[in-house]
């Protein structure tokens, strides 16, 4: 239970792009909260690619951004380098999540203890799990299943989320139901995505703003991090 509330809503986003900002300030405007999981050795860094003809910018901010670009979110683990982590031995794999961990948490002047795991396809095992649990700092970790579910999961370090938002009438499909959701038990909303996805148009900003707009502002919901909402 969250404040006594038996609903949490929470928002996860990859990778510490520059179109965070905005993400952020919209979130802002709604009172919604959010992870931001970062690369910290990819800080700073120039990044593009394309998707329905366009060229989407990846631009990283700079680590001595960090800090006041994420103020009243949480910042997370992504790897010190997006590594693929179920290909790497198990030190490799504490050193790319721990370093990161401890970066970031220098950064951001708070204890970094979240995590999502990079790379797309099956980016997680319950070996990789095992190592990050039992070697690192971390207190859970996210996967990209989405489960199109709300209810609560034994194993937080491979904690499958409830949606993808580039899944949008999912997404929103779920959003109804969970607003209109009546319970006796602790149920989570938990929506991750890419905030450059917006500049692609895989999900159009209005869409995002619409989105937040439809889920903020209910009494019955408690909105929190990652960290807030999984570790109460």
């Amino acid at each position: 239970m969250w404040n006594g509330k038996l609903k949490a809503f929470t928002f996860s986003f990859d990778d510490a792009v520059l179109q965070d900002k905005r993400t952020i300030d919209i979130l802002n405007m709604y009172n919604l909260k959010a992870t931001f999981n970062v690369n910290s050795s990819l800080l700073g860094l120039h990044d593009e690619y394309e998707e329905n003809g366009k060229t989407i910018m990846r631009d990283k901010f700079l680590p001595t951004e960090i800090k006041d670009v994420y103020k009243g979110h949480e910042v997370a683990v992504h790897t010190l380098a997006h590594a693929f982590l179920p290909k790497l031995k198990d030190e490799t794999v504490t050193w790319q999540v721990e370093e990161d961990r401890k970066t970031l948490s220098k950064l951001v002047g708070y204890e970094v203890v979240g995590m999502a795991y990079p790379c797309g396809g099956q980016n997680n095992d319950d070996r990789v799990a095992s190592v990050i649990k039992n070697t690192t700092g971390i207190k859970y970790a996210r996967t990209i299943v989405s489960t199109h579910n709300f209810d609560l999961q034994d194993n937080l370090f491979r904690f499958n989320p409830t949606v993808y938002y580039c899944e949008v009438d999912k997404m929103f499909e779920l959003c109804e139901k969970f607003i209109q959701l009546k319970t006796d038990k602790p149920q989570i909303f938990y929506v991750w995505g890419h905030t450059y996805e917006m500049d692609a148009g895989i999900i159009s900003w209005e869409k995002f703003e619409e989105f937040c707009k439809m889920i903020s502002g209910r009494e019955d919901i408690f909105y929190g991090t990652n960290s807030e909402v999984l570790l109460k």
